[in-house]
């Protein structure tokens, strides 16, 4: 009987080393054309990354395929090859809001694949300058999250700075409690940043309230959740609230995972670059800043044009114009439609003296 069963598993293990060895050989066609295509972009200085391409890519394949593969998995695998490919044809730097190890380092990765070249940077206007200056081609930096609200440093700095949205990333934001001590009795330091206590405030008091109580539990906030896993992998009886992929950088075992109180807790991204336009996808998002005349009924004409042209607006949110000592707003506006779409160019070009065109972009699905 055992020998049976080994058979049949060799059997169909030969195939799948075929089949395998198949994909290698046709990934290795891809890449020669690839290269044929970075040469072309070289020549012309266009850009390597085309999302609408990738994302045109992506619903192709999804809509002829009839096998057990999911969208979600024909994008995971493809968006590695997108990466690998990206590389061959002219690697370029990618900066994230670190520190290494970050939710924003995962969702530059689950981009950018794990062979870009990445800079980890302190903050959100260190990655915006590192863009504007050309010393990275990309930047990846959060804008909002679905518990927390809006991230205003990054709305403010592409109000100010000279770069353009070119693709956003809808990342689950799961959280981990990642310990070298194999017992939750012996912890007696939990290491974290603020967001992240508060956002799992019910497994904190399930497993450690009382003991938080009674003092023999520190809750103690860092500047990061990756800084907070560094210092479990050091100290001993200390734990850390973070990420999957800071747990397993600093080789830290996790004792639980999925501990934040919602579980529809999702954070959106964006990837920015300077002077770069994207084609339309066909599902595309705009986003522009607008500054309008402070007289009554300027904003509400301005949004009526988008209503008689059938155009969803899926965002609007005041920033502070920052006038001197006076209290003026700017409206950051997202619109589901590209820039190019006949409608919108009728109504950027009417507004023109009162729009920032911040970007267009696939919609993320």
């Amino acid at each position: 009987m055992s020998d049976n069963i080994d058979n049949q598993l060799a059997q169909i293990r030969s195939q799948i080393d075929h089949i395998d060895d198949q994909i290698l050989i046709l990934l290795n066609e891809r890449m020669k054309l690839v290269q044929q295509v970075g040469e072309i972009k070289r020549q012309s200085n266009a850009m390597i990354y085309r999302p609408e391409r990738e994302k045109a890519i992506i619903d192709r394949l999804s809509a002829q395929n009839r096998g057990l593969l999911t969208k979600k998995g024909i994008e995971a695998v493809f968006m590695e090859i997108f990466a690998i490919s990206r590389n061959l044809e002219l690697p370029e730097a990618v900066a994230y809001l670190g520190p290494e190890g970050s939710f924003t380092h995962q969702a530059a990765e689950s981009r950018f694949g794990a062979l870009s070249e990445y800079h980890s940077l302190p903050n959100i206007k260190a990655v915006f300058d590192s863009v504007d200056a050309g010393r990275a081609r990309f930047g990846v930096v959060p804008i909002e999250n679905n518990q927390e609200g809006t991230v205003r440093e990054t709305i403010n700095l592409l109000n100010e700075k000279d770069v353009q949205i070119v693709a956003e990333i809808y990342m689950p934001i799961h959280f981990t409690l990642a310990s070298k001590e194999d017992k939750i009795s012996r912890i007696n330091k939990i290491y974290s940043k603020d967001i992240a206590f508060r956002q799992c405030k019910n497994f904190l008091d399930e497993y450690f309230g009382d003991r938080i109580r009674r003092r023999e539990v520190e809750i103690i906030e860092v500047n990061s959740t990756s800084k907070a896993v560094e210092i479990a992998s050091l100290e001993e009886h200390s734990a850390a609230i973070c990420s999957q992929i800071a747990a397993k950088l600093y080789r830290v075992p996790i004792l639980y995972d999925n501990i934040e109180d919602s579980t529809n807790n999702r954070t959106r991204f964006v990837v920015i670059a300077k002077k770069c336009e994207n084609n339309s996808s066909g599902y595309d998002k705009t986003t522009i800043i607008v500054k309008l005349n402070d007289q009554p009924g300027s904003l509400a004409d301005f949004l009526d044009e988008f209503r008689k042209a059938k155009i969803n607006l899926s965002k609007i949110e005041s920033i502070p114009a920052k006038e001197a000592d006076k209290f003026k707003s700017l409206f950051l506006i997202d619109f589901c439609e590209h820039r190019q779409h006949p409608s919108v160019s009728t109504i950027l070009e009417k507004f023109r003296e009162n729009i920032k065109w911040v970007g267009s972009y696939p919609q993320y699905e």
